[in-house]
């Protein structure tokens, strides 16, 4: 049975606890957090340079893709036979804390925060 809790009242909007559960998973590692900063910092990249920025081979890089794009941290477009990742902006801004947030952020404001 999916656990559900109402996310905005006024719209009674329902989310499960589990959609929840796979967002954290994908933020629980180490290497997925380093390719959510590297995104961060450079935009839209390419997977053949994102190898290369975080030391990893190609099979492994693409396991974790997965898992960021699964749980809707990270957005694809496909360019002929290449892949290019960034950031969704609008699930971090939903998920992350302010202090979190203004790590896999781009510096918008002077102070460097969100």
């Amino acid at each position: 049975m999916k656990k559900e809790i109402p996310v905005n009242i006024a719209t009674a909007s329902v989310v499960s606890f589990e959609e929840y559960e796979q967002k954290f998973k994908a933020l629980a590692d180490q290497k997925r957090l380093q390719i959510m900063y590297e995104l961060c910092q450079r935009g839209n990249t390419c997977v053949c340079d994102l190898t290369e920025i975080v030391d990893m081979p190609q099979s492994k890089l693409s396991y974790h893709l997965k898992i960021l794009l699964d749980a809707n941290i990270i957005k694809k477009e496909t360019k002929g036979t290449w892949s290019y990742y960034e950031l969704n902006s609008d699930e971090i801004g939903s998920l992350l804390s302010e202090q979190l947030c203004c790590i896999f952020r781009p510096n918008i404001n002077s102070s460097g925060c969100c």
